[in-house]
């Protein structure tokens, strides 16, 4: 063999199958005629890399933000944006919350006003309650999701968006964890952003929270 045929072989090597990117199949023919937004959206989301779980209220959330933290050896602190939705978790008893910018060795959490079930993201109108900072520095990003915040497409977002008013400046569409592809086409998380990503689901966001 020459060089060239030993480089070619060494790409063959770490090339992943084709089958290997393609993510399950979601939807009504996937399932049958009980599918619904939700578990279209999981489907999509978890096949993107990230984790889900679906909590039963919203008073769950600390707790569930804590083992996630203990899950992978990180302290049980959390940076939270200045969204007045998320401003009872300074009152957590299993937390430590801080209100300063996240940066990569931190976990921060947002709350997504609106999802994509046809691909599983989540959808942040700009505003000053969400910096934007808080998807693209932190090392983990841990996302709280009401059920009637999931949406069928971005048009449907877009729809909602418009009706409530004008459009924001810009509309952040965060798909699983950061990632590229650019160097050797080799994978690789967290690249521009979280290097994983938490979606909790909850029934609904109210004075609970």
């Amino acid at each position: 063999m020459n060089a060239r045929e030993d480089i070619l072989s060494a790409i063959r090597a770490r090339r992943t199958p084709a089958t290997a990117g393609i993510p399950p199949a979601c939807g009504p023919e996937a399932r049958g005629p009980r599918a619904d937004l939700v578990t279209d959206f999981i489907c999509r989301a978890k096949a993107a890399a990230a984790e889900v779980r679906v909590l039963g209220s919203a008073e769950q959330i600390p707790a569930a933000i804590a083992e996630v933290l203990r899950a992978r050896n990180l302290a049980a602190r959390i940076h939270l944006p200045p969204d007045p939705q998320l401003a009872g978790f300074a009152r957590s008893d299993v937390l430590v919350c801080s209100n300063d910018p996240p940066g990569p060795d931190d976990a921060s959490l947002t709350g997504a006003p609106f999802a994509i079930a046809e691909t599983g993201t989540l959808a942040y109108p700009s505003a000053a309650s969400r910096p934007a900072s808080w998807h693209f520095r932190a090392g983990l990003e841990i996302a709280v999701l009401a059920r009637g915040s999931i949406l069928p497409d971005l048009e449907s977002v877009l729809t909602q968006l418009t009706a409530a008013g004008a459009l924001p400046s810009t509309l952040n569409l965060v798909t699983g964890p950061s990632r590229t592809g650019d160097i050797e086409q080799t994978l690789e998380l967290g690249a521009h952003g979280p290097k994983a990503l938490v979606i909790l689901v909850v029934p609904s966001l109210g004075a609970e929270m």
